[in-house]
C-alpha cells in the first residue's frame, strides 16, 4: 500500500470512530453572534470570555504597532534580536502577574513544552494531574524526565507519589492547570504549594482559562487563593481577545527560558501588532470587572437551566459549562441539531477527553444577552427531544 493510501485509510478510520473533526469557516470577527459558513449563529464554545476579540481599541492598537513597527518581527530573538514591543510586554506581563520577569512566546502550547523541557531532563521528575491539557501532558513527554501521572485532583495520590519517586530525581516539578479546559473545575493550588515545599519541588500552574476570570483584576487562580507558583503560564487569546502566552517566573527562571526553551528558541518571535494588541487588553481586562460579573452570571445561568432539563452537567467555576454525553456519534448529533437552531456549541471528542466521556463543550461569555441565554436553553430543550425521537 503506497503512502497516500495509507493516509487515506487512517482518514478513514478517524471517519468510522466518529472522530473526524472539519473546522467551520467564520467570517468576520469572533463575537457572541458570528457569522459561520455565512449564517449568523449564537456562538457558545469561544474562549473569549471577557468579549474582547472584537474591541476596537485593542485593533487599533494592532493597526498603528504595523505602521509603526511593521507586520513581522523578523526571525527568532536570539537571531534578529528583541525589538521594544517585547521588552515592554514582557515587563507589563511580569508585573500583572506579580513576578520578576516574563519571557513571551507564540501559543500556550509553545509555552508548556517549552518550559517544561526548558526544565527538566533525564534523572528528573515530573508529576502531572491525570486531566491536564495536551500542551503540558506533551511537555512532561518532550523533557525526558521521568512522568508521574496523579488522579485528577487527587492530592493523597500525588503525596503518595511524592514519598515514594522525588528522593530518587535530581529536580522536581508538579504541574497543573488552575482552571480545568474540559472539565471547568478548579486545582487545589493551596495543596499543591504545600506539597512542592514539603519535597523540594518546582510548582508549574497554567492560568490559561483562569487568567482574566478569576482573582482580582482578574490575574488567575493563584492570585485567587494566595499561592505564588514558580512557574506561571498566562495565554493570550482566551480573554485577551487576542494570541500568545507568556511565562512568569523569577529572573534567574526566564533566562534560562531564553536559552533552553526549544519552543522560544527556534521560533520566531511575535510580531510587535500582536503585542501592542495584548499590551492594549491589559487595562481592559485588568479592569473588567464588570465583564466577570457579568461572565460568571451567564455561566451560573446556563449552568442551572442545563441541569434543570435533565442534562448531566458537572460542578464548576467559570465560563467552562461540559455537558456530558458519552457516546461519539450521540454527542455531534447533539451539536449539529443546536447548529440548525443558530446556537454553535462543539462537540468535543477523544482524544481531548477520555473515551466513553465525549461531551458538549458550552462556554459564557461576558457579552452574551439574557435571550441568548434564552435562545440557547430552547434550542437545547428541542433538540435532545428531536435527537432522542430520532433514535
Amino acid at each position: 500500500m503506497g503512502f497516500q493510501s495509507q493516509i487515506e485509510e487512517a482518514l478513514q478510520e478517524l471517519e468510522n470512530a466518529g472522530l473526524r473533526r472539519s473546522p467551520p469557516q467564520i467570517s468576520g470577527p469572533q463575537g457572541r453572534e458570528i457569522q459561520l459558513n455565512g449564517r449568523a449563529v449564537l456562538c457558545f464554545c469561544s474562549n473569549n470570555y471577557l468579549g474582547l476579540a472584537d474591541h476596537p481599541d485593542i485593533a487599533a492598537a494592532a493597526q498603528l504597532a504595523a505602521q509603526d513597527e511593521g507586520a513581522g518581527s523578523g526571525a527568532s530573538r536570539l537571531i534578529s534580536g528583541t525589538m521594544d514591543a517585547h521588552v515592554e510586554a514582557e515587563a507589563a506581563l511580569a508585573a500583572y502577574a506579580g513576578m520578576e520577569s516574563a519571557v513571551l512566546f507564540s501559543s500556550g502550547y509553545a509555552a508548556n513544552i517549552g518550559t517544561i523541557q526548558a526544565l527538566l531532563g533525564p534523572g528528573d521528575a515530573v508529576f502531572s494531574d491525570a486531566l491536564n491539557h495536551a500542551s503540558l501532558i506533551d511537555g512532561c513527554r518532550l523533557s525526558r524526565a521521568q512522568v508521574h501521572v496523579y488522579q485528577h485532583r487527587d492530592t493523597e495520590h500525588l503525596a503518595s507519589l511524592l514519598e515514594s519517586e522525588r528522593p530518587k530525581a535530581r529536580r522536581a516539578l508538579i504541574v497543573s492547570d488552575s482552571l480545568f479546559s474540559m472539565d471547568g473545575d478548579l486545582a487545589p493550588l493551596g495543596s499543591l504549594s504545600e506539597l512542592a515545599t514539603r519535597h523540594a519541588a518546582g510548582l508549574m500552574i497554567d492560568e490559561a482559562h483562569a487568567l482574566g476570570v478569576l482573582g482580582p483584576e482578574g490575574r488567575g487562580l493563584a492570585a485567587e487563593q494566595g499561592v505564588r507558583p514558580d512557574i506561571l503560564v498566562g495565554t493570550l487569546g482566551k480573554s485577551f481577545g487576542v494570541a500568545g502566552a507568556f511565562v512568569a517566573a523569577s529572573s534567574d527562571m526566564a533566562s534560562l527560558l531564553r536559552n533552553r526553551a526549544r519552543s522560544f528558541v527556534y521560533s520566531t518571535a511575535p510580531p510587535p501588532p500582536l503585542l501592542r494588541a495584548a499590551m492594549a487588553a491589559l487595562p481592559l481586562v485588568r479592569d473588567a470587572e464588570a465583564r466577570r460579573s457579568a461572565l460568571m452570571a451567564n455561566a451560573s445561568r446556563l449552568r442551572v437551566e442545563l441541569r434543570a432539563l435533565g442534562l448531566e452537567v458537572p460542578e464548576g467555576v467559570g465560563p467552562i459549562i461540559p455537558v456530558l454525553i458519552g457516546e461519539n456519534a450521540h454527542t455531534m448529533r447533539l451539536s449539529a441539531g443546536l447548529l440548525e437552531r443558530g446556537v454553535f456549541v462543539q462537540g468535543i471528542r477523544p482524544p481531548t477527553v477520555a473515551p466513553g466521556s465525549a461531551r458538549l463543550r458550552l462556554t459564557a461569555m461576558a457579552t452574551h444577552r439574557s435571550e441568548d441565554i434564552d435562545k440557547a436553553i430552547e434550542a437545547f430543550a428541542v433538540t435532545i427531544e428531536r435527537v432522542q425521537g430520532d433514535e
